[in-house]
């Protein structure tokens, strides 16, 4: 479909009268309309769409749909039918009352050109944009970021199901695409074995029995891919996505002994970064947040302004592997907003974000202030009343060497690097001096050695000390006070637009959803800002509430 694109039409004047006369007060859409504009236009997706063929919708159209679909979480056949039946839509995209809508196959069809072209970002920065025009947005403010993790929209199987259902998809698939070929190779047994999914409820709990099973099915995966690769004339079989899935997920379940596929033990499976954990959706990855919280998917990070007398508004939105790390996310969340001219002077996040490199890197990189505890030192000395901790030796990096709080000085120093590849010295004290030190109770409990203790180089023991010691402070209290705002917006979010299931199918598509979801947000917010509404205060239970 081709895109000429044209100017915005305003609101047609029956259209205005009739929606004044239904809602005298206004709504939000109303309330969008004439505060915001229409926020989006074609030239900004035109590139999106080739030069010639059949005329398209109006993506500006489409791309405001997409956010007020988000922002009732309706379905696509309820965003379209939104779109024929209700008159405060009709009114936020310029449409006659009597127009038809259109196919709700569309807004899926839009959403395709948005993640196969990378262009799902333009959706917050368009009204970033209008948020900047107003005044709303600061430079050098202050900002926070928190995450939630996003289920998947596939079932979390076991082992057993994971490798029957992905040999049961590749079945299923290469019966549509070469059916003839594919009932030449089966036994008939398999058809019972795979004709129907593997649910946990149906398997055997014998664990003879499903050990047997597990095996049958390695050995039933092993043979198609042999058939497979063995036929020279269908060598573009093995091209085909189920194939390739089922290949590699045998390849972490299984191996091959002396001529016998056998599976594998836990200790000898890849990373679980790497596991697949469903065959329909291949970057859905095992999360773990402490030892309460587990699921299949994906996380989000949701970065917001906190400035007083300004909205609360969304900045960044960054999807990620469930199992990663939030510090992992940090350096690229402020490098985006510095991208964006929207970097603040502090970040404010939690301690999972934080780490004495992230400090540093966060100053020198983007001159951003991190706001947030560091881990307190794990040592016995820094929880033993009078004892020597690591703050207070001293350290003079260029002579290499460590006084200790009696006065005595090191006698090797090691540069070497920890286990994440950052570079570190380890420091050793004489035994000689150490074991006859009056005090050597509150430095060390080695035996026969001295007091040994590693640095983090490259300034990150500074920066990692002088943390420590500031967070204790009211100051620092009274900033990171901030910061528990940040979950109000994630659960904002999770109620309006269901952040924490994903609708799609893969992260990019996912991320899409994200970026709508907090579109839809700031929409809400702004339209609440105009409208002079506070922001709701943090709820407390009538119990709680007794201690005030």
């Amino acid at each position: 479909m081709s895109l000429k694109p044209q100017p915005i039409p305003p609101v047609p004047k029956e259209t205005v009268r009739v929606v004044q006369a239904a809602f005298p007060k206004g709504n939000v859409y109303m309330q969008m309309r004439d505060g915001l504009g229409s926020i989006y236009t074609d030239e900004i997706f035109a590139d999106l769409y080739p030069a010639d063929g059949q005329p398209s919708l109006s993506p500006w159209r489409l791309a405001l749909v997409t956010i007020m679909q988000f922002a009732e979480n309706l379905s696509d056949r309820q965003a379209a039918d939104a779109v024929r039946a209700r008159m405060d839509w009709k009114y936020a995209l310029s449409l006659e009352l009597e127009d038809s809508g259109f196919h709700y196959s569309v807004l899926s069809e839009f959403r395709t050109r948005l993640v196969e072209n990378e262009a799902a970002q333009r959706l917050l920065d368009e009204i970033l944009t209008v948020f900047r025009e107003k005044e709303w947005l600061q430079a050098r403010g202050q900002q926070r970021t928190d995450s939630t993790h996003v289920l998947a929209a596939v079932r979390e199987l076991n082992h057993l199901e994971i490798v029957g259902e992905t040999l049961r998809h590749a079945l299923n698939t290469l019966a549509s695409v070469v059916p003839g070929w594919l009932k030449a190779q089966v036994p008939s047994e398999w058809y019972e074995r795979y004709g129907e999914r593997f649910d946990e409820y149906r398997l055997s709990k014998n664990k003879a029995e499903r050990q047997a099973l597990v095996e049958q099915i390695g050995q039933d995966g092993w043979y198609l891919l042999e058939q497979i690769y063995a036929d020279e004339e269908l060598g573009w079989l093995r091209e085909v996505p189920a194939v390739e899935m089922l290949r590699q997920v045998w390849v972490q379940q299984y191996w091959m002994d002396n001529g016998q596929l056998k599976r594998r033990e836990v200790k000898n499976m890849p990373p679980v970064s790497d596991w697949i954990r469903s065959p329909f959706d291949l970057e859905a990855r095992y999360g773990k947040k402490r030892s309460d919280r587990h699921w299949v998917g994906y996380k989000v990070h949701v970065t917001e302004t906190c400035d007083e007398d300004l909205p609360h508004l969304i900045t960044q939105v960054e999807t990620r592997p469930a199992y990663e790390q939030d510090h992992a996310a940090t350096l690229d969340i402020q490098r985006q907003l510095t991208d964006a001219d929207l970097c603040p002077d502090e970040h404010l996040v939690d301690a999972g974000y934080v780490s004495a490199n992230i400090i540093l890197c966060s100053q020198t990189e983007h001159d951003v202030t991190i706001v947030g505890p560091v881990t307190p030192d794990p040592s016995w000395q820094a929880h033993t009343p009078g004892a020597y901790d690591i703050s207070q030796f001293r350290v003079d990096w260029e002579a290499q060497t460590v006084t200790c709080p009696e006065g005595h000085q090191n006698q090797r120093w090691y540069p070497s690097e920890d286990s994440q590849g950052e570079p570190v010295v380890q420091v050793h004290f004489a035994s000689s001096v150490c074991q006859i030190c009056p005090n050597c109770q509150q430095c060390t409990r080695a035996k026969k050695s001295g007091r040994t203790m590693v640095l983090r180089a490259d300034g990150r023991h500074e920066a990692l000390q002088e943390a420590r010691q500031y967070q204790k402070t009211d100051e620092f209290k009274e900033k990171y006070r901030l910061r528990s705002g940040a979950e109000g917006t994630l659960s904002q979010s999770v109620r309006n637009s269901g952040l924490r299931r994903t609708r799609y199918i893969g992260l990019e598509k996912t991320h899409l959803q994200h970026v709508a979801t907090a579109v839809a947000t700031n929409i809400l917010r702004a339209v609440n800002w105009l409208n002079g509404l506070p922001l709701a205060a943090t709820r407390q239970s009538r119990f709680a509430a007794l201690a005030a």
